[in-house]
């Protein structure tokens, strides 16, 4: 499904109905496109309004980016592992398997005790210059070292999750998958946080139709400052990452004894990419949007009692070789508290291992978009690899 909108500067590229995308996203996007510097803009079908830029949006910028339109989780992502296991393989008493990733994995507010030991982590190295690195970074996060530290490898709260999941039809049927979905934690928080207000107060965007979309500009000593701790952080979220697959890795195998493990895949959907598009180097905004170059390996999540997607990319270029990074919410999470119970959550989540309780109503599955539609909506960005069902869910 593809519609071209007329938008400003630019024409709005959209793979979503227009028709069924709110009022404030509609006017978000068009903000985007009004933008001067902006090159392109591509509309993802789990769209819907953010701060500053709709999630599901794909911006591509000519020597500027706005930090709000990547958001407050730089580096944002999903990693998935597929098993040797099948569901027989798998513990009657799911619940004693999802308690030992729990114990594995602090959730929520919650960081490990001391660091993780980077060696447990295989295939990830440069950790010593990635920690030098943390003495450059913005003024203001430095005393945050510690907490950075220990940070990593951790899951935090909101929709990020990790999830035992079941492969579903074809020769595969049954074959066991981990998957999980979080970021740059704590410091990504406070790095992006910090730009955003450095760049609302620079005087090239004092005219602008929403202040929460100010850019820095090339050239100019707050965008080299900026793409300093958004590179940083975007590498911590996939450390953080990298080293959670580790231990729910170890979890698992301590359940399983024997179990093996393929190589990861692993995606960032909330960040900014080097690219070029008609002959120009732009830098592409991914907000809730992963890259689907040909050939890529991509991870589409649906709600914690819907089951999710591994596809490849067909290298669209009038997506900026681009697709979606899940469902997309439907309702945010102060009206899905207001509308749903926790025994509207038991049964939208009936045979799912997780917490079914109030603290995650605003989690609920009826509270995002239909994955089906979202992912039948963007054949032609990428094709299906494997649909995966959860058994297991862990939410903070």
């Amino acid at each position: 499904m593809y519609a071209s909108v007329d938008g400003g500067r630019v024409p709005i590229r959209m793979w979503a109905d227009p028709s069924t995308v709110e009022d404030a996203a509609m006017g978000q996007l068009r903000n985007v496109s009004n933008l001067p510097w902006v090159h392109g803009l591509a509309v993802m079908p789990d769209v819907h309004y953010g701060k500053g830029a709709t999630v599901g949006s794909v911006i591509a910028m000519r020597d500027a980016v706005s930090p709000a339109a990547v958001g407050v989780d730089i580096g944002c992502g999903m990693s998935a592992v597929r098993t040797s296991l099948t569901a027989s393989d798998l513990p009657d008493d799911l619940g004693r398997l999802r308690r030992r990733i729990e114990s594995a994995v602090p959730v929520g507010f919650d960081l490990h005790r001391t660091p993780v030991n980077p060696a447990v982590v295989h295939g990830v190295g440069g950790w010593d210059a990635f920690w030098r690195a943390f003495g450059e970074l913005h003024p203001g996060v430095r005393n945050h070292l510690d907490r950075a530290r220990r940070q990593i490898g951790s899951l935090g709260g909101g929709n990020h999750f990790i999830e035992v999941c079941l492969e579903q039809g074809g020769a595969d049927a049954g074959r066991v998958w981990l998957m999980l979905h979080s970021g740059s934690r704590g410091i990504g928080n406070e790095l992006a946080k910090r730009h955003m207000d450095i760049a609302r107060r620079l005087p090239h965007n004092a005219d602008l139709p929403d202040p929460d979309l100010a850019v820095f500009v090339a050239g100019t000593p707050e965008m080299e400052a900026y793409r300093r701790d958004l590179f940083w952080a975007q590498d911590y979220a996939a450390r953080n990452r990298a080293t959670m697959v580790a231990l729910v890795q170890r979890a698992v195998a301590a359940t399983v004894p024997g179990t093996r493990f393929d190589e990861p895949i692993s995606c960032h959907h909330n960040y900014v990419a080097e690219e070029t598009y008609d002959g120009l180097d732009v830098l592409v905004t991914r907000k809730g949007a992963i890259r689907a170059g040909s050939g890529d390996l991509g991870i589409i999540p649906g709600s914690m009692g819907t089951g999710s997607y591994i596809v490849r990319g067909l290298g669209n270029e009038r997506s900026f070789q681009s697709a979606s990074h899940g469902a997309g919410r439907r309702m945010s999470r102060t009206k899905a508290r207001k509308t749903f119970t926790a025994a509207d959550l038991a049964d939208q989540t009936a045979g799912v291992e997780c917490r079914k309780d109030a603290g995650v109503v605003d989690e609920i599955p009826a509270a995002y978009k239909d994955i089906e539609s979202v992912v039948a909506a963007q054949t032609d960005l990428v094709e299906v690899v494997a649909h995966l069902k959860q058994v297991v869910c862990v939410k903070g």
